[in-house]
């Protein structure tokens, strides 16, 4: 949250900016599928209640893993994509921490696409007419 100071005796008010995020966790393989749901359905709610507003979440299955994490070769993939103030992103990545389920996460600020101005377009030549 950034504080506004306050112009000519007006209250400050606080302007909080959002920035998109994606999360991408692997969430232990030994969950079924209804267990992955059910955590990303409580993940979601977890971020909406620090104040973020969660987009889409969905899970990508299960994969071999490039190297064992807490004694698992496999971990299913999933995915999270928000918006959120850095604050936000910061406390829920404490609690994904703190999870069990959880065995590795990784946040990623999504860049704003700005529109880019394209050059001209040349205009036909007006046709002379030969009177």
């Amino acid at each position: 949250m950034v504080k506004c100071f306050p112009i000519d005796g007006e209250e400050s008010e606080e302007v909080s900016r959002l920035y998109p995020y994606e999360i991408l966790l692997i969430i232990d393989p030994r969950l079924t599928d209804e267990d992955v749901a059910a955590l990303l359905v409580r993940l979601t709610e977890t971020l909406k209640g620090l104040g973020g507003e969660p987009g889409k979440s969905e899970s990508w299955g299960k994969r071999r893993l490039a190297y064992d994490l807490r004694k698992q070769r496999e971990g299913t993939y999933a995915v999270i994509e928000c918006s959120a103030a850095p604050p936000t992103i910061k406390e829920f990545e404490r609690q994904l921490k703190l999870n069990e389920h959880v065995l590795r996460f990784m946040t990623t600020r999504v860049p704003v696409k700005k529109r880019v101005r394209g050059t001209p377009k040349p205009q036909p030549a007006a046709v002379e007419e030969n009177a």
